[in-house]
């Protein structure tokens, strides 16, 4: 069996006469990367706030590791690594003496383990380097690797590829994977950036005005929202293969160029390449038209209430 790292029970927090989180429930489970979308002003932040005790709840509970961050909070947050946008680091240090200060604020941290951690982000060969010398993307994977210290069962990350470029955005995806894994670590993931979410998370969940509005995995979410989904014909007369399918299957269909482009099913994708065929109509190619996690998050956030 799974084993479950965070459990979110009913958590609730008001602001004045404004309830900014409202009864948010969700797990995470040991090596999942969770995937926590929502519009700006959400509740995403409060809610990481609450999930780490930097913020009071009104209502419910966090339980990490089987702890409860209200009544054992010590316990709780010792499970806990976190890096919220960019690593508080020292430059003027080399990334090794940076690990070795922090190992300070936790007891039994070897210098074995600064080793381990160190391979583990990828910074071995230069973990003698002072900071200021280092990409944008080895200060976030060292970031990665002080939270990583004291082996928590949970890494909370908020936006953790701001100011990364294509190949440092690869990189850190790559490293989640792999401490998801190879550590069995839960990973809570928050961030604006869709397209790299959809790369690596198994589940996702969106908030919409201090509510869960979508919990799902991704898989089951690609695969609800594109129950329906668009395909491209591309044929020789795109014209008149599309007056033929709309006369005979009765289905919305849109010219783009030499494609006819419809919301069918794959079986009826079959049925009409047979019947244009069957009226001479060349079909040069097909392809499926899936919606992005973007694309799925825009739909449900504008359908919900």
């Amino acid at each position: 069996m799974i084993k479950k790292v965070l459990e979110i029970k009913n958590l609730t927090k008001n602001y004045r006469k404004r309830t900014v989180v409202d009864n948010v429930s969700f797990n995470v489970y040991e090596g999942e990367i969770f995937g926590f979308i929502g519009p700006n002003g959400a509740g995403k932040s409060t809610t990481i706030k609450m999930i780490t005790g930097l913020s009071h709840m009104d209502q419910g509970d966090v339980i990490i590791d089987g702890y409860s961050v209200k009544t054992q909070f010590k316990k709780a947050i010792a499970n806990v690594g976190a890096i919220i946008e960019s690593p508080e680091l020292y430059n003027y240090m080399s990334g090794y003496d940076n690990l070795m200060y922090f190992a300070t604020l936790h007891k039994g941290i070897t210098k074995q383990r600064i080793k381990e951690v160190a391979k583990l982000v990828g910074l071995e060969d230069r973990i003698n380097d002072k900071v200021k010398k280092y990409s944008m993307g080895m200060k976030q994977r060292l970031g990665i690797a002080q939270a990583l210290l004291h082996n928590p069962k949970l890494l909370i990350l908020d936006e953790p590829t701001n100011g990364l470029d294509a190949y440092g955005i690869i990189e850190m995806r790559n490293l989640l994977k792999k401490i998801a894994r190879q550590e069995k670590v839960a990973i809570l993931i928050s961030s604006h950036i869709l397209s790299e979410l959809e790369q690596i998370c198994d589940t996702i969940a969106i908030i919409k005005q201090g509510r869960i509005v979508e919990l799902k995995a991704l898989k089951k979410l690609r695969s609800n929202a594109n129950a329906m989904q668009q395909t491209a014909i591309k044929v020789n007369y795109p014209n008149f293969a599309g007056k033929l399918v709309l006369e005979k299957f009765n289905v919305p269909v849109e010219i783009a160029g030499s494609e006819i482009i419809s919301p069918i099913s794959e079986n009826m994708t079959a049925q009409i390449l047979a019947y244009l065929i069957s009226h001479r109509i060349s079909v040069y190619n097909v392809r499926v038209i899936s919606k992005t996690l973007e694309e799925i998050f825009i739909d449900i956030v504008n359908s919900k209430k």
